[in-house]
């Protein structure tokens, strides 16, 4: 089991930067691929990015692509989701997810464990 916590959004504006965490409980967090999703307002929650166990293999949603970076510090059980250059479409509400799958996945049902989410709002 893993419990996880997203923090770092805030209302920043167009073409600002955020670097979102999140932060995992337990000392098998290495064992997991971790994913971040988002959900707009009356929009279905969508894939951004996700990183395999060791941070060798990431993936990326087109929309984000070029924009945005995933990593990881095993060592201190976190998941990071750096975005630049971002725009009002980026707003939406941020969770982070954990999948026991060996292989990075972008499909939200195939994750196991959801944090709470962290709010990004941009300002045009």
């Amino acid at each position: 089991q893993v419990q996880l916590v997203e923090s770092g959004g805030r209302l920043v504006q167009s073409g600002g930067s955020l670097r979102l965490s999140c932060a995992a409980s337990g000392r098998t967090f290495s064992s997991y691929s971790m994913g971040w999703f988002r959900q707009a307002p009356g929009k279905e929650r969508e894939f951004v990015a996700a990183i395999s166990r060791s941070g060798g293999s990431t993936s990326f949603a087109d929309t984000v692509k070029g924009r945005f970076t995933i990593s990881r510090d095993n060592a201190k059980n976190t998941v990071y989701l750096q975005m630049n250059n971002l725009k009002p479409e980026d707003t939406a509400l941020y969770y982070c997810a954990a999948t026991m799958r060996f292989f990075i996945t972008v499909v939200g049902s195939e994750y196991d464990h959801w944090g709470q989410g962290t709010q990004v709002t941009v300002s045009s």
